[in-house]
C-alpha cells in the first residue's frame, strides 16, 4: 500500500504531524490512521474472497485482462523496444554486446602509462608514412 513512501518522507510525515497535532494527539491519530487501514483492507480482502466465491472458475479468467493491463502499465519505452524489436536483447542500451568482452577499467594508482610510439604523435615525413607505425590521419582529407 505504502510501496512508494520511503522513510525520507514517513519522518517528515511525522515531523508535520507533530507539528500540527502536538504530542498529545500524534499517538491517537496514529492509532485511528492504522485501525481505518486495517479496515478497508480486511473490507477489500473480503470482496475479493465473496467475488471470488461467487465467480468461481471465471474468476481466473477475469484475471487474465487485468494481468496483460498490469504488464502494459509497467511498459517503458525501452522495455517495448527491447522486447519488440530487440527481442528481449537490451544489450545495446547496457553496453554490454557479448560474454567475451571485457568492460573496460581504469589503470591502477601508481601505473606508467603504456609509451606511445614517436611515429603516432609526429606528423608524416615527406617520403610518406613509416613502415613500422599507424596510417596517419587527416581531417582535412574527410
Amino acid at each position: 500500500m505504502f510501496a512508494n513512501i520511503g522513510w525520507g518522507e514517513m519522518l517528515v510525515l511525522v515531523i508535520a504531524g507533530l507539528v500540527i497535532l502536538g504530542p498529545e494527539r500524534l499517538p491517537g491519530a496514529i492509532r485511528w490512521t492504522s485501525n481505518a487501514a486495517r479496515q478497508a483492507r480486511e473490507y477489500l480482502s473480503g470482496a475479493t474472497n465473496q467475488l471470488r466465491q461467487d465467480l468461481g472458475p471465471e474468476f481466473d479468467d477475469l484475471r487474465e485482462p487485468l494481468s496483460e493491463l498490469q504488464k502494459l502499465r509497467g511498459m517503458t519505452p525501452r522495455a517495448a523496444l527491447t522486447k519488440h524489436l530487440l527481442d528481449g536483447d537490451d544489450s545495446i542500451f547496457t553496453g554490454r554486446f557479448g560474454d567475451d568482452v571485457k568492460p573496460h577499467s581504469a589503470p591502477p594508482p601508481g601505473a606508467v602509462p603504456p609509451a606511445v610510439p614517436p611515429s603516432a604523435t609526429t606528423p608524416p615525413s615527406a617520403s610518406g608514412p613509416s613502415p613500422a607505425g599507424p596510417t596517419p590521419f587527416d581531417t582535412d582529407a574527410t
